[in-house]
Protein backbone atom coordinates (compact mmCIF):
# COMPACT_ATOMS: atom_id res chain seq x y z
CA UNK A 1 0.00 0.00 0.00
CA UNK A 2 2.83 2.39 0.70
CA UNK A 3 4.42 1.75 -2.51
CA UNK A 4 0.60 2.56 -4.58
CA UNK A 5 1.05 6.09 -2.56
CA UNK A 6 3.90 6.68 -3.63
CA UNK A 7 2.81 5.78 -7.16
CA UNK A 8 -0.26 8.21 -6.52
CA UNK A 9 1.62 10.96 -5.34
CA UNK A 10 4.39 10.58 -7.88
CA UNK A 11 1.61 11.00 -10.73
CA UNK A 12 1.44 7.57 -12.47
CA UNK A 13 -0.86 7.07 -14.59
CA UNK A 14 -1.66 3.63 -12.71
CA UNK A 15 -0.73 0.84 -10.35
CA UNK A 16 0.09 -2.54 -10.92
CA UNK A 17 -0.78 -5.01 -8.58
CA UNK A 18 -1.13 -9.00 -8.40
CA UNK A 19 -4.31 -11.24 -6.59
CA UNK A 20 -4.11 -14.65 -5.26
CA UNK A 21 -6.61 -16.46 -3.15
CA UNK A 22 -6.18 -16.70 0.51
CA UNK A 23 -7.06 -20.24 2.05
CA UNK A 24 -10.61 -19.03 2.34
CA UNK A 25 -10.98 -17.96 -0.54
CA UNK A 26 -9.91 -13.94 0.13
CA UNK A 27 -8.27 -12.07 -2.89
CA UNK A 28 -5.35 -10.85 -1.58
CA UNK A 29 -2.33 -8.78 -3.12
CA UNK A 30 0.84 -10.42 -3.03
CA UNK A 31 3.36 -10.91 -5.91
CA UNK A 32 4.82 -14.57 -5.20
CA UNK A 33 3.77 -17.64 -3.92
CA UNK A 34 5.24 -17.89 -0.77
CA UNK A 35 5.26 -14.47 1.46
CA UNK A 36 9.00 -14.37 1.48
CA UNK A 37 11.80 -16.54 0.92
CA UNK A 38 11.48 -17.76 4.33
CA UNK A 39 7.94 -18.72 4.41
CA UNK A 40 7.11 -22.32 4.41
CA UNK A 41 3.48 -22.32 3.50
CA UNK A 42 2.28 -20.94 0.12
CA UNK A 43 -0.43 -17.86 0.37
CA UNK A 44 -2.95 -20.65 -1.05
CA UNK A 45 -2.33 -22.25 2.37
CA UNK A 46 -3.21 -19.20 4.69
CA UNK A 47 -6.37 -17.78 5.84
CA UNK A 48 -6.99 -14.41 4.72
CA UNK A 49 -6.68 -13.46 8.59
CA UNK A 50 -3.45 -14.98 8.88
CA UNK A 51 -2.36 -13.41 5.89
CA UNK A 52 -3.06 -9.97 7.06
CA UNK A 53 -1.46 -10.45 10.19
CA UNK A 54 2.08 -11.24 8.44
CA UNK A 55 4.74 -8.52 7.61
CA UNK A 56 6.57 -8.25 4.71
CA UNK A 57 9.84 -6.42 4.30
CA UNK A 58 10.32 -3.69 0.78
CA UNK A 59 13.79 -4.29 -0.38
CA UNK A 60 13.63 -0.89 -1.74
CA UNK A 61 14.90 1.95 0.19
CA UNK A 62 12.66 4.94 -0.45
CA UNK A 63 9.91 2.39 1.42
CA UNK A 64 11.18 1.06 4.02
CA UNK A 65 9.80 -0.38 7.13
CA UNK A 66 7.75 -4.18 7.12
CA UNK A 67 4.16 -3.79 5.79
CA UNK A 68 0.80 -5.81 5.90
CA UNK A 69 -0.59 -7.77 3.27
CA UNK A 70 -3.45 -5.88 1.55
CA UNK A 71 -6.96 -7.72 0.32
CA UNK A 72 -8.08 -6.27 -2.60
CA UNK A 73 -10.90 -5.05 -1.05
CA UNK A 74 -8.21 -2.71 0.71
CA UNK A 75 -6.64 -1.16 -2.51
CA UNK A 76 -10.23 -0.65 -4.20
CA UNK A 77 -11.59 0.83 -1.44
CA UNK A 78 -8.35 3.62 -1.45
CA UNK A 79 -7.57 3.93 -4.72
CA UNK A 80 -10.34 3.30 -7.07
CA UNK A 81 -11.29 6.25 -9.11
CA UNK A 82 -8.10 7.80 -7.86
CA UNK A 83 -5.63 6.04 -9.86
CA UNK A 84 -5.97 3.25 -12.90
CA UNK A 85 -5.44 -0.49 -12.11
CA UNK A 86 -3.79 -3.11 -13.78
CA UNK A 87 -4.60 -5.92 -11.72
CA UNK A 88 -2.92 -9.32 -12.71
CA UNK A 89 -4.98 -12.43 -11.86
CA UNK A 90 -2.58 -14.94 -11.14
CA UNK A 91 -4.79 -17.86 -10.50
CA UNK A 92 -4.24 -20.67 -11.71
CA UNK A 93 -8.00 -21.80 -9.45
CA UNK A 94 -10.91 -21.40 -11.54
CA UNK A 95 -12.52 -19.65 -8.79
CA UNK A 96 -10.07 -17.05 -9.20
CA UNK A 97 -12.34 -14.81 -11.74
CA UNK A 98 -15.79 -15.32 -9.80
CA UNK A 99 -14.27 -14.07 -6.83
CA UNK A 100 -12.34 -10.68 -8.64
CA UNK A 101 -15.54 -10.14 -10.39
CA UNK A 102 -17.65 -9.83 -7.09
CA UNK A 103 -15.02 -7.69 -6.15
CA UNK A 104 -15.26 -5.45 -8.82
CA UNK A 105 -19.03 -5.17 -8.81
CA UNK A 106 -19.01 -2.08 -6.16
CA UNK A 107 -16.93 -0.60 -8.08
CA UNK A 108 -18.68 -0.30 -11.74
CA UNK A 109 -18.18 3.18 -11.70
CA UNK A 110 -14.36 2.88 -12.20
CA UNK A 111 -14.69 -0.27 -14.60
CA UNK A 112 -13.31 1.67 -17.64
CA UNK A 113 -9.98 2.44 -15.05
CA UNK A 114 -9.25 -1.00 -14.59
CA UNK A 115 -7.15 -3.42 -16.87
CA UNK A 116 -7.58 -7.19 -16.01
CA UNK A 117 -4.30 -9.31 -16.66
CA UNK A 118 -3.36 -13.06 -16.39
CA UNK A 119 -1.32 -15.52 -18.25
CA UNK A 120 -3.91 -18.08 -18.09
CA UNK A 121 -6.51 -17.21 -21.04
CA UNK A 122 -9.57 -19.33 -19.42
CA UNK A 123 -9.54 -16.90 -16.02
CA UNK A 124 -9.78 -13.63 -18.56
CA UNK A 125 -12.56 -15.27 -20.69
CA UNK A 126 -14.24 -15.76 -17.44
CA UNK A 127 -13.77 -12.44 -16.09
CA UNK A 128 -15.52 -11.10 -20.16
CA UNK A 129 -18.07 -13.11 -19.32
CA UNK A 130 -18.53 -11.77 -15.33
CA UNK A 131 -17.50 -8.11 -16.18
CA UNK A 132 -17.80 -7.63 -19.59
CA UNK A 133 -17.16 -3.76 -19.81
CA UNK A 134 -13.99 -4.17 -17.85
CA UNK A 135 -10.65 -3.86 -20.28
CA UNK A 136 -8.38 -7.49 -19.85
CA UNK A 137 -5.20 -8.17 -21.73
CA UNK A 138 -2.98 -11.67 -22.10
CA UNK A 139 0.21 -11.58 -20.24
CA UNK A 140 2.47 -14.00 -23.23
CA UNK A 141 5.39 -15.43 -20.98
CA UNK A 142 8.80 -14.60 -21.78
CA UNK A 143 10.26 -15.97 -24.92
CA UNK A 144 11.72 -19.13 -25.09
CA UNK A 145 15.96 -19.03 -26.62
CA UNK A 146 14.69 -20.29 -29.84
CA UNK A 147 11.42 -18.08 -30.78
CA UNK A 148 12.13 -16.01 -33.32
CA UNK A 149 9.85 -12.90 -33.52
CA UNK A 150 7.45 -14.07 -36.18
CA UNK A 151 6.23 -16.97 -33.51
CA UNK A 152 6.04 -14.72 -30.61
CA UNK A 153 3.58 -12.51 -32.96
CA UNK A 154 1.83 -15.73 -34.07
CA UNK A 155 1.50 -17.20 -29.99
CA UNK A 156 0.48 -13.66 -28.73
CA UNK A 157 -1.70 -12.83 -31.09
CA UNK A 158 -3.49 -16.55 -31.01
CA UNK A 159 -3.39 -16.60 -27.10
CA UNK A 160 -4.80 -12.93 -26.67
CA UNK A 161 -7.94 -14.51 -28.82
CA UNK A 162 -8.49 -17.36 -26.87
CA UNK A 163 -8.76 -15.12 -24.13
CA UNK A 164 -10.87 -12.84 -25.84
CA UNK A 165 -8.85 -10.45 -24.37
CA UNK A 166 -8.32 -6.69 -25.73
CA UNK A 167 -4.57 -6.69 -25.56
CA UNK A 168 -1.15 -8.81 -25.23
CA UNK A 169 1.68 -7.76 -23.02
CA UNK A 170 4.71 -8.05 -24.50
CA UNK A 171 8.83 -7.55 -23.29
CA UNK A 172 10.52 -4.97 -24.93
CA UNK A 173 12.67 -7.67 -26.30
CA UNK A 174 9.44 -9.40 -27.43
CA UNK A 175 8.49 -6.01 -29.65
CA UNK A 176 9.29 -4.80 -33.59
CA UNK A 177 7.38 -3.11 -36.18
CA UNK A 178 6.44 -6.57 -37.39
CA UNK A 179 4.83 -7.97 -34.32
CA UNK A 180 3.15 -5.03 -33.43
CA UNK A 181 1.42 -5.27 -37.09
CA UNK A 182 0.70 -8.72 -37.09
CA UNK A 183 -1.39 -8.19 -33.42
CA UNK A 184 -2.97 -5.02 -34.53
CA UNK A 185 -4.03 -6.44 -37.82
CA UNK A 186 -5.57 -9.44 -35.92
CA UNK A 187 -7.84 -7.18 -33.91
CA UNK A 188 -5.44 -7.13 -30.51
CA UNK A 189 -3.66 -4.18 -29.15
CA UNK A 190 -0.05 -4.56 -28.02
CA UNK A 191 0.88 -3.55 -24.80
CA UNK A 192 4.14 -3.46 -22.90
CA UNK A 193 5.72 -5.10 -19.04
CA UNK A 194 9.43 -4.84 -18.28
CA UNK A 195 10.08 -1.08 -19.88
CA UNK A 196 12.99 -0.13 -17.79
CA UNK A 197 14.90 1.29 -19.39
CA UNK A 198 15.46 4.11 -22.16
CA UNK A 199 15.92 1.98 -24.86
CA UNK A 200 12.80 0.32 -24.11
CA UNK A 201 10.96 3.43 -23.88
CA UNK A 202 11.72 4.84 -27.10
CA UNK A 203 10.87 1.69 -28.68
CA UNK A 204 7.43 1.72 -27.03
CA UNK A 205 6.74 5.38 -28.22
CA UNK A 206 7.95 4.65 -31.50
CA UNK A 207 5.23 1.56 -32.07
CA UNK A 208 2.57 3.96 -30.78
CA UNK A 209 2.47 1.21 -27.40
CA UNK A 210 -0.43 2.61 -25.34
CA UNK A 211 0.10 1.09 -22.15
CA UNK A 212 3.43 0.00 -20.52
CA UNK A 213 4.06 -1.30 -17.09
CA UNK A 214 7.81 0.51 -15.70
CA UNK A 215 9.63 -0.56 -12.94
CA UNK A 216 11.35 3.35 -12.70
CA UNK A 217 8.10 5.21 -13.19
CA UNK A 218 10.10 8.42 -12.41
CA UNK A 219 12.04 7.74 -15.55
CA UNK A 220 8.90 6.88 -17.92
CA UNK A 221 7.21 10.01 -16.46
CA UNK A 222 9.87 11.88 -17.34
CA UNK A 223 10.31 10.58 -20.90
CA UNK A 224 6.90 10.90 -21.55
CA UNK A 225 7.45 14.71 -20.43
CA UNK A 226 9.79 14.97 -23.02
CA UNK A 227 7.86 14.03 -26.10
CA UNK A 228 5.91 16.58 -26.24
Amino acid sequence: MAAFRAALELGADAIELDVRLSSDGVPMVHHNWYIDEAATVPIYGLTSLQLRNEKVTDPRAEISGRHPIPTLDDVLNEFAGKISLEIELKGPEPEASPRLASALRDFRRDWGSFEITSFHPTLLTAIRELCPDVATAYLFPLSEAWMHLDVVAHAALHGARLAKADAVHLSPDQLSDEVAATIRMGGVEVHAHAVNDRAALELAARLGVPWICSDAPEQALAFRGGLG
